[in-house]
């Protein structure tokens, strides 16, 4: 499957992007199928050869999240931008959130309530075994 994506140009701390169109498996250091555009985060700059890209997309090619929002900015396709990333949420301290607590609490609820109804008739196995009690005491081991 093709996608339109970003690629790392550059130097270290002083990073560039091109847009590029390339197999989604490859890696984006390698040799891409075509150079659609660029784009500089310092000075906010965004080139793209707009007719290409609508070229690109009408053959099947997919935007990553990232490049939609920056085409939607830019006026090249309509439509909603998307979640770009999945940012985690920072924990307070001594908090848990209190959604995935509940999850494991019942999670964990469920899984000891069928052991303890299998291991009751186990216990009462057991019980009946005992042996009958006498009056007479059981000999002791002698240790020499």
């Amino acid at each position: 499957m093709l996608k339109i994506r970003l690629a790392r140009i550059g130097k270290k701390k002083k990073p560039m992007y091109r847009f590029i169109v390339s197999e989604n498996t490859k890696d984006t250091f390698g040799k891409a199928l075509e150079i659609l555009g660029h784009y500089n985060p310092f000075t906010k700059v965004t080139e793209v050869n707009k007719d290409r890209i609508l070229y690109w997309i009408s053959k099947g090619a997919k935007l990553s999240p990232t490049v939609n929002n920056m085409l939607i900015d830019q006026n090249v396709v309509s439509g909603q931008k998307v979640k770009a990333s999945k940012a985690k949420q920072k924990k307070k301290a001594g908090e848990e959130p209190a959604a995935p607590a509940a999850k494991v609490e019942e999670a964990s609820v469920a899984a000891v309530e069928p052991k303890i109804e299998a291991a009751a008739p186990v216990e009462e196995a057991v019980a009946v075994k005992e042996e009958p009690k006498t009056d007479e005491p059981k000999p002791e081991a002698s240790g020499s």
